[in-house]
């Protein structure tokens, strides 16, 4: 769809904050066109300008048009061609649609048709909360999934490791049950972030079901809104060597994780690191750009530190790097299966411009 630039911008933001929601298939936000304000030249009144109205009909066809222009089917996703979604489209809009919910639903539906988890829909009061909360302010990140029942269940997909909700239990793939007593079953993962979210330092009581069939758990965590640190390092000496190493691990990629590196590495390559060991393990990622940002720390002029590409191969868009590397000296990245998102793009990245050797296991495949 076509956003405004602003909104545009809000959604880019808040979209790669959710480090394992965004995929390669198409993201569908379709927002209802807010009203204009604008001041008068007569007496500084501000006059309210309705936006031309979307009919129901038009907005089920505008997300119908952007998967159908942009989705990129993967071996995770149902069949699709172009023709079964024309076939989609004719049949849905055989009749009238009487109200904005019933649109809403049609849509949910159609895009829950493909089979892709990427691939969502967002109300616009949805897409509010969206540009609004970066996580839940604990450190987790949540995922809807339906029970039997038809309701949604969420279930944490995510952690900051040793951030808020790690340290007082909470563990991925545990449900969350309850927000300070009040039963969350059949919301929404925004309306529960909105409800996990508030001043730094208060707490917030949540309950949890520990895995599919574990104990439930009530436990306080203490909000944490300012962005810690992720970066952690040491100098290391080598037994009857002349060296030493460097030794980084990245917990996550948030705001602070480029500049707190940059500070590492200058400050152990002046203590006498003679190569370097970047720890990603269990770094499910976080804020994309941050990651490539850090890759860039290592590449050559010109490096390709990343590229997507859609249904037509030959338009592609490359993110290289823009200046020469930060440090010289040799690189070796440790991974695991949880090595994911963010975490997996600075490690293919430096694999691939020869910057650094991948140590581990097969990572996470986001």
């Amino acid at each position: 769809l076509l956003f405004p630039a602003a909104l545009r911008t809000a959604a880019a933001a808040a979209t790669i904050s959710f480090s394992l929601l965004a995929g390669n298939a198409a993201a569908v936000a379709a927002v209802e066109q807010p009203s204009e304000i604008c001041r008068g030249q007569d007496d500084g009144r501000e006059v309210e300008v309705k936006a031309e109205a979307v009919t129901n009909e038009q907005l089920v066809e505008e997300a119908w048009e952007v998967v159908n222009e942009g989705f990129l089917p993967d071996a995770g996703s149902r069949p699709w061609s172009p023709e079964l979604w024309m076939q989609r489209k004719q049949d849905i809009l055989q009749g009238s649609i009487k109200s904005r919910s019933r649109a809403h639903d049609i849509i949910t539906k159609m895009l829950a048709s493909l089979g892709d988890p990427y691939t969502r829909f967002l109300s616009s009061s949805d897409f509010s909360k969206m540009s609004k909360y970066d996580m839940t302010g604990i450190g987790l990140n949540l995922r809807e999934i339906p029970d039997d029942n038809g309701s949604l269940r969420l279930v944490v997909l995510g952690l900051i490791l040793d951030g808020p909700a790690h340290s007082a239990g909470v563990r991925q793939g545990d449900e969350l049950l309850s927000v300070n007593g009040i039963d969350i079953r059949g919301k929404s993962a925004f309306d529960v972030s909105s409800m996990l979210q508030g001043p730094k330092e208060t707490f917030v009581t949540i309950k949890v079901k520990h895995d599919s069939c574990g104990p439930v758990e009530s436990m306080k965590v203490q909000r944490q809104m300012a962005a810690r640190t992720p970066i952690f390092y040491r100098l290391e000496k080598r037994d009857n060597e002349n060296s030493s190493v460097g030794y980084i691990h990245i917990k996550e990629f948030n705001a602070v994780a480029k500049k707190d590196l940059v500070s590492a590495l200058k400050r152990l390559q002046n203590s006498g690191a003679s190569y370097f060991v970047l720890d990603l393990r269990d770094n499910l990622g976080g804020l994309v750009q941050a990651g490539i940002e850090i890759a860039k720390l290592f590449l050559n002029k010109g490096d390709t530190v990343i590229y997507t590409t859609g249904r037509d191969r030959q338009v592609q868009n490359t993110i290289v790097a823009d200046s020469g590397p930060l440090v010289t000296t040799p690189v070796m990245v440790l991974v695991n299966n949880r090595t994911a998102s963010a975490s997996e793009i600075v490690a293919s990245a430096l694999h691939d411009n020869c910057k650094a050797v991948l140590v581990g296991e097969r990572t996470f495949g986001k």
